[in-house]
């Protein structure tokens, strides 16, 4: 059995220098050169995990399989990788104190004095080891290769003991297996127009410092770094030039693995930790170049409105967004995305600030279609309910997630059946028609862990929703403490809102339609965590196809998409990929891209 291989990813100087994205494409560059690739992300605060965070305070909650709430980051790497990953590869201070503190009380440290070290660094390296171990792809091959992340930058308190613990690791795991790649910034000031490198110099200098070597800096820049700049960082932090990476903003984050391909990084990776990795590499990092040159020449525009509570941060919706952009490939569409902040669409903000108020609906009324995602409290919730009832009645494509779904049934209530009472027991718990109630698993008095979290089952009816999944039982991640209110469900049908999508037992609503409409699909569940850049997920895709006015003619032909408009691409695209992808199915395209990657507009600005 080969030994386990390690990349320790690290960032400097600021947060939010791209880290997430670089260690994804490690992975990636690794994976396609054949190499199974896992993920762990340490995030250095004393939460347990993510499950009670503000959107505000670290961006979206992300949910896996098994009902881990994680960082945001663990998306990236299952989109990047086309990997399922699990709650232990997220791994905070709060889980390895809590880790620890049980052993304690068990009595296992013999009645030893416990500390930092040993036995806090001890912990993280023992967990760091397992869980490299787990399989994360279908077929269980074990990884070759674990990438590391570890959250916040040198220097931070916070992860002192994570910085210790894997200054040990790497004598432990010996040195042709352990390879650490630092992240850094170099910024060019306006007043000078020249990078500065002392930022960088600093940071590795701590590094150092702290006991670990940076094996390879990678230099996170707005624009191009010339190779006078790259030689001083080779000089200054005691590296060989082809070991400093540089990495500018760049269209779209598809071009960061070929960026760094291009840089000579699977030579030095295949000669640093020994991975015998065949050096024959061109035909498959081809296929990055036609997905990136694919994306880039995306035409014809399409406008959705994303109605939220936390449109202040973008990486609130972190998932919905890439969820849009993986549709919008397959359609060969460019997402112009706007956020609109739900609590400017209710009445009072009229009063209140009318210049805002139009300014919602004015960006409401000019989408192409809209989407309602999930979040928490009784905030925005009347704008919310405001959006379902203009694109119900207006004919406009609209997508509700989780409280999205819960919206559309209470606005359907009031204005159908003229329940005018209605609401949800989280925004009235005093309401007269209670149609969306708490569950049983909700623990009013402790909010960790205590909602409906994971993959479950929905039994699908005949609907557009099953023809777009292509099956009648589908499994999808779930996140949320409130439900539908069985007691309601009769009438509501009745009156034209259908669901057709429900869980084993049947109490239990998982997706509402209302038929006679271009699309209005609302899901309890949130699909956009099992989306895939070539394996879009079916309500989003269902949301782009009928807002470009393609859903008809899609479901015509069997939820399959004809040859390629060849309007829609460029030309050089069309020469580099006409024999292979011109006439291929959404279904057989995912078979000449094999891995995964998250899309955003641009690195620049990204969080992690």
């Amino acid at each position: 059995m080969t030994d386990m291989k390690y990349i320790l990813v690290t960032g400097g100087v600021i947060s939010g220098v791209g880290k997430g994205v670089i260690a994804s494409s490690f992975g990636t560059i690794l994976k396609s050169c054949g190499i199974d690739v896992t993920s762990i992300k340490i995030d250095p605060y004393i939460n347990i995990d993510a499950g009670t965070f503000s959107p505000y305070e670290h961006g979206e909650v992300y949910v896996l399989d098994d009902g881990g709430e994680v960082d945001l980051d663990l998306g990236n790497y299952e989109r990047f990788l086309d990997i399922t990953l699990h709650r232990d590869n997220n791994i905070t201070t709060g889980k390895i104190y809590q880790m620890v503190i049980e052993r304690e009380r068990r009595g296992d440290y013999l009645g030893k004095t416990v500390q930092v070290i040993p036995h806090i660094t001890d912990a993280i390296q023992e967990w760091v080891q397992r869980v490299a171990q787990i399989s994360v792809t279908p077929d269980n091959a074990p990884p070759r290769v674990c990438i590391i992340e570890l959250g916040g930058t040198i220097g931070d308190i916070e992860s002192m003991s994570f910085v210790e613990a894997f200054r040990q690791f790497q004598f432990r795991v010996k040195k042709e297996n352990f390879c650490c790649a630092h992240v850094s910034l170099v910024p060019v000031p306006k007043s000078t127009g020249e990078p500065k490198t002392k930022p960088t110099q600093s940071s590795v200098r701590e590094l150092r410092g702290l006991g670990l070597s940076p094996d390879l800096i990678l230099c996170r820049s707005e624009k191009p770094i010339n190779h006078t700049v790259k030689e001083k960082i080779s000089n200054f932090c005691h590296v060989g030039p082809e070991q400093v990476i540089c990495i500018h903003d760049l269209t779209s984050v598809y071009h960061v693995p070929l960026l760094m391909e291009e840089q000579g990084v699977v030579q030095y990776l295949n000669e640093r930790l020994q991975l015998n990795i065949s050096m024959q590499r061109g035909k498959i990092m081809r296929k990055w170049h036609n997905l990136a040159k694919r994306v880039d020449n995306l035409r014809k525009e399409v406008n959705i409105a994303l109605v939220g509570k936390y449109t202040k941060l973008e990486d609130s919706y972190a998932s919905v967004t890439k969820a849009l952009q993986h549709a919008c490939i397959a359609t060969y569409s460019r997402l112009n995305l706007t956020y609109i902040e739900a609590v400017n669409l209710e009445r009072q903000t009229k009063i209140d600030d009318p210049v805002s108020y139009h300014k919602a609906w004015q960006d409401l009324c000019k989408s192409d279609g809209v989407i309602v995602p999930g979040g928490f409290g009784q905030r925005g919730m009347e704008g919310k309910i405001e959006a379902c009832q203009w694109c119900r009645e207006t004919q406009k494509p609209m997508l509700g997630i989780c409280l999205g779904l819960q919206a559309a049934v209470i606005e359907f209530a009031r204005n159908v059946l003229s329940l005018k009472g209605a609401n949800s027991t989280e925004v009235d718990p005093n309401c007269d028609d209670k149609l969306v109630i708490d569950m049983p698993e909700h623990h009013p008095g402790n909010l960790g862990g205590t909602m409906r979290l994971g993959k479950r089952k929905t039994y699908l009816e005949s609907s557009l929703i099953t023809q777009l999944y292509k099956k009648d039982v589908i499994e999808e991640r779930h996140r949320h403490r409130y439900e539908v209110n069985p007691d309601y469900i009769q009438r509501l049908e009745k009156a034209g809102l259908r669901f057709v999508g429900k869980d084993e037992t049947k109490t239990r609503m998982e997706v509402a339609v209302v038929d006679n409409h271009p699309y209005y699909v609302t899901v309890q569940f949130h699909p956009e965590y099992l989306s895939r850049p070539l394996s879009p997920s079916p309500p989003f895709l269902g949301l782009i196809l009928a807002s470009i006015g393609k859903l008809k003619s899609y479901m015509s032909k069997g939820c399959r998409f004809s040859p390629r408009n060849q309007s829609d691409v460029s030309s050089d695209e069309e020469e580099d990929e006409t024999s292979s992808k011109s006439s291929l199915s959404l279904e057989d395209e995912k078979t000449v891209i094999e891995n995964g990657i998250s899309t955003k507009p641009k690195l620049n600005g990204v969080k992690k």
